[in-house]
């Protein structure tokens, strides 16, 4: 859907293309051979047993359904799972909800997948990021909690993060100065990616305690820049 590609409207898969997002993330990592022959300096840096995936607001969408998360395709009534085993963890940052009647209706009628988002079987440890003030009413009548849901409704072991007055935008993680970025705060993009990356490591290598020291830093104490909670 990027703008720089300029698809025609009848392209398949137009507007959001949101089943090829998904599709084109586990093909990269079905060629991770090629990838690292061709990169210079990547021989023998890729970890294939400690695979990641990281999204916001549509990139979020696609990490859910790598991550284990479901819906129904609209087009032909099918239901369409995307989940990729090899891939041990995720961040979803201001990712969808669910849908029904939490979406909005004219969204619904513009992007009838998200109305049948499920999460019962996204198993695979993630955090989930949301912002306290992320409304986001053009999409749901639900509010920032809307956001929350990917933690709410999928299985453990899962984590929240709730960043304090941030927005759809968490303070500028697309780009400070960028039209989408309402709530510009650089020290709230750095504390996010501190945390994020944290919370990875530490799924991904079990005795590293890079989780815990992020989140006395950032989620702890008067200054902190949001709340955590797991399950």
């Amino acid at each position: 859907s990027s703008t720089t590609l300029s698809l025609p409207p009848e392209t398949p898969g137009a507007p959001m293309h949101w089943r090829s997002r998904a599709e084109d993330m586990s093909r990269l990592i079905d060629r991770f051979d090629e990838i690292e022959a061709g990169v210079p300096g990547l021989a023998g840096r890729l970890d294939r047993d400690r695979i990641a995936v990281v999204g916001h607001s549509m990139g979020a969408h696609t990490a859910g359904l790598l991550l284990g998360a479901s819906l129904t395709d609209p087009d032909d009534g099918t239901e369409v799972e995307l989940a990729d085993p090899r891939i041990k963890a995720g961040v979803v940052l201001a990712g969808p909800g669910r849908g029904g009647d939490a979406i909005t209706p004219p969204m619904a009628e513009a992007l009838p997948f998200l109305t049948t988002t499920d999460f019962s079987r996204m198993a695979t440890p993630t955090l989930v990021v949301r912002g306290e003030k992320d409304e986001s009413a053009h999409l749901t009548v639900m509010g920032p909690d809307w956001h929350a849901d990917p933690y709410a409704l999928a299985p453990g072991p899962k984590t929240l993060l709730t960043l304090f007055a941030a927005e759809h935008g968490l303070g500028g993680i697309s780009g400070y100065d960028v039209a989408e970025t309402t709530d510009e705060n650089p020290a709230r993009v750095a504390a996010l990616a501190h945390l994020a990356s944290a919370y990875l490591r530490s799924v991904l290598y079990a005795d590293d305690a890079a989780w815990r020291t992020a989140v006395e830093a950032h989620a702890t104490g008067p200054d902190a820049f949001g709340r955590v909670e797991s399950k």
